[in-house]
């Protein structure tokens, strides 16, 4: 069971329940599917760590903004292509169903890019001794 951070939820209790219900949602799933996950507040959003920063996501006032790195964005850009993107952020609209399966998608993603680069990590620092 990842570890929860009590920050997030003081965090997500400022805001209306539209955006808190959609914040619940994208919290749940990234522990469902990062079972070590570790919440804390960094750059003043919720963010997710598991050997390294795995996704962030923030409130804004039209929207849900999802933070997965740019790499989780460019690894989607067909599919996101319903949504506003910048170089590291995704837009979800309130008033419509976040897209659970495609946030799965870049939460595995991330997940999975976390650990090769840590992995890699490891192994630069073991043949170098």
């Amino acid at each position: 069971m990842g570890k929860r951070d009590d920050r997030v939820d003081v965090y997500i209790a400022a805001f209306s329940e539209e955006k808190q219900a959609m914040m619940h949602q994208i919290r749940e799933l990234i522990h469902e599917v990062v079972l070590d996950v570790e919440e804390t507040i960094s750059w003043k959003m919720p963010t997710f760590r598991y050997q390294g920063d795995v996704i962030h996501f923030a409130a804004f006032k039209n929207h849900i903004g999802l933070y997965p790195l740019p790499s989780g964005i460019e690894a989607f850009t067909e599919e996101l292509s319903l949504y506003h993107t910048t170089k590291g952020a995704i837009q979800f609209p309130l008033g419509k169903d976040l897209p659970l399966d495609l946030i799965r998608k870049i939460i595995l993603f991330r997940l999975e890019e976390n650990k090769r680069l840590y992995a890699e990590k490891q192994m630069k620092a073991h043949s170098s001794k």
